[in-house]
């Protein structure tokens, strides 16, 4: 294979890392503001139960303290009965504790309840508790190696940087040329490898004399279909395999 063809080929393989690093690094930030914006949901949630639990709370002490209310009226009424000076009083008296006791009924079958929704909303406070903590460590964790591997990535970017920039001063201006105007125009792809006859971006089969003129490898050629620069790499035989074991044991 032609030295210029190689470094394409090379060009190649780093443009496509490029990609996929660059991908990765634009796309961390999105998932780290994901992962924030459903621990807030879940940090929201939690406050509107710590808030129900409370109201809840609030108002069986508000029963609490009515209940203490009639009960001290109750009372106060009974002794007052003991002054009565006629039956009216006396039935007045008596239909004002009979509409305290109601009151108590009410508040008490009120107590019932909000006890009974509280277990369930305690539940849920505690449970959602001890998994929000669990969260937090865990986006914090994720943050964390976000950062590592967007520093890593850029460091990866910086070494590829450099070596395609080498391999740019090596190449011929024109093939390196050719190659950027193809990979713009190619989505990215601006080599190919001909493989069984075909060309593996467009799989469109080659001409059996362009074919022969790529084996040879002394001109860089293109495919006639989607104007790739092609290579070509020879299958690797068992006599090939069994030359490199046998220079590999010397």
């Amino acid at each position: 294979m032609l030295p210029d063809l190689q470094w394409a080929v090379r060009l190649q393989e780093l443009d496509n890392r490029v990609v996929e690093l660059t991908r990765e690094i634009s796309a961390l930030p999105k998932h780290i503001s994901e992962i924030e914006k459903k621990l807030e949901s879940h940090e929201r949630k939690l406050e509107a139960d710590h808030a129900a639990l409370t109201a809840n709370q609030k108002d069986r002490k508000r029963m609490e303290g009515e209940i203490q209310t009639q009960e001290q009226k109750i009372s106060r009424l009974r002794d007052q009965m003991l002054d009565a000076k006629t039956n009216e009083q006396y039935r007045a008296f008596q239909h004002e504790i009979e509409f305290c006791e109601k009151e108590i009924r009410q508040a008490e079958d009120r107590i019932l309840e909000l006890m009974s929704e509280s277990e369930p909303l305690d539940k849920n406070v505690k449970a959602a508790e001890a998994a929000l903590k669990q969260e937090k460590a865990q986006v914090e964790g994720e943050k964390k190696e976000a950062v590592a591997r967007t520093s890593a990535d850029q460091k990866a970017l910086d070494e590829i940087r450099h070596e395609r920039a080498q391999i740019v001063a090596r190449m011929n201006q024109g093939i390196y040329n050719r190659y950027e105007r193809i990979r713009k125009a190619r989505h990215g792809v601006a080599v190919a490898e001909a493989v069984d006859g075909r060309c593996s971006a467009c799989h469109i089969a080659i001409r059996l004399q362009l074919f022969q003129d790529l084996k040879r490898g002394d001109q860089v050629m293109a495919c006639e279909s989607c104007s790739r620069l092609l290579y070509y790499n020879p299958p690797i035989t068992v006599e090939d395999l069994a030359g490199d074991t046998a220079s590999a044991a010397q």
